[in-house]
This record gives structure tokens, sequence and C-alpha cells, in this order.
């Protein structure tokens, strides 16, 4: 990772793994169909419509901020994706999960269910469903999308450009899609041996509206479940 020259126009694109795997072929079917923008590194609370120096001055601050160099790992890169919302939306679209964060016992069930506010008119279920990342599956037993057909489920997870396990070190993260996301904690005895709580995160995606939402996640070893709101 680095920083690019934010005093010159730069695109700095980069291809998904999928994206490489298909180059590497050699045999013409690398064609490229989807792209994402993303305004990670854009602070837009530096924004200044009262600098002294008046309005072309107003987004100097962020002008000026450093811009990261891409690097092809979808969990910490392109967060924040620019989204295309009917005309006339006033206000961004919000995923509600339920809780700020999820504390499961060993073993325990839990099921999230993602509401969408400010979209579809009210409806807060996006048809195309939600795309659940665990930082990680270990920490879980089961962790099972639901509420799709396994078929929609899986164009669902080729669309979002995103790989279903990401190996990193010992911890390996996973996403699955669906209406609702059901977990079991884990409740094997060698992952507690070192602490009786683990930690991760969960990463909630909107697939029609972008909407993001992420919680951390704590297993701890004991046989009570219970749940921050």
């Amino acid at each position: 990772m680095g920083y690019l020259n934010n005093q010159v126009v730069t695109v700095d694109a980069i291809l998904t793994k999928k994206g490489r795997e298909l180059l590497a072929k050699g045999d013409g079917s690398f064609n490229i169909t989807q792209f994402a923008l993303s305004d990670d590194e854009v602070d837009y609370t530096l924004y200044n419509p009262n600098h002294p120096s008046g309005s072309a001055y107003y987004g100097e601050a962020i002008e000026n901020m450093p811009l990261l160099e891409a690097f092809p790992d979808e969990n910490q890169m392109m967060k924040y994706k620019l989204v295309s919302l009917a005309r006339g939306t006033a206000t961004m679209p919000i995923l509600q999960l339920g809780q700020t964060s999820l504390n499961i016992a060993n073993g325990a069930p839990f099921s999230i269910t993602p509401n969408t506010i400010n979209y579809l008119d009210g409806t807060n279920v996006e048809p195309a469903g939600y795309q659940f990342t665990i930082s990680d599956v270990r920490v879980f037993g089961s962790f099972v999308g639901s509420g799709l057909e396994t078929t929609d489920a899986a164009i669902a997870l080729t669309n979002s450009n995103s790989q279903a396990v990401i190996t990193n070190g010992t911890a390996t993260s996973q996403t699955v899609i669906g209406y609702s996301c059901n977990v079991v904690g884990t409740n094997v005895p060698t992952l507690f041996a070192s602490a009786p709580t683990l930690y991760a995160t969960l990463t909630v995606i909107g697939l029609d509206s972008g909407a993001r939402a992420q919680i951390p996640v704590f297993i701890t070893n004991k046989s009570t479940v219970t749940k921050t709101t």
C-alpha cells in the first residue's frame, strides 16, 4: 500500500481476483464489464463553507487529503462505494442490524436480519438481498445466508465481485448472501485456549442500495447469550 500524488488527476485501477484469473489465461476471455468507484479517503466533515478566502476554498482541506494506492482486498479497500439512486432521493439509505454489537455464547445460535431505511418507499428489504462478511469465520460453528434460493445467492455473490473465502494469516474471512444470516458461535475448545472471548467483525452490505454497516462480534466461552442494543 502507498500514497498517490493528489496534485494531478490519477485513475488507479486494479482487477478483482476473477479479473486477474481471466487476464492470466490469455485466451481473449478477459473483458471488463463492470467497475466501481469509491471515496474511502474523503472526510466530508472537512468541507468548510465559512472559509475566509471564499467559495473556491471551501473544499481545500478535502482536496489536499492523501489518496491511498489501490490494493486488491475488498474487505479493506473500497468500503464506501459510490451508488446510483433514484432521481430526487433526498436521504441516503441506511442499514439497521438491530444491534450495535453481537455477543454470543459458544454453541449458541443467532439470526441477523437487516433492514434498509430511506430506500424503496419504506419497503425496508432489498430485493437482491444482503452480503454478510465475517472477518474470521473461525468464531462461528455455522455461518449461513438464508431467504434466497441457492442459485440466486451464488449469482449475487458473483455480481458483487466478492470472494467467498479469503485467508489472511491465520484468520479466514467468509462471505454469504441472503435476506438474513444465521450463525452459531463456535464450540471448538482449542480456540478458547488463550482467551475466554473470541473477536471478529461482521460487515453487511445491501446489494441494491450499497448501504453498509459493521458491528463487532464476540464469542464468549459460557452458556448464556446477551445482546447489546
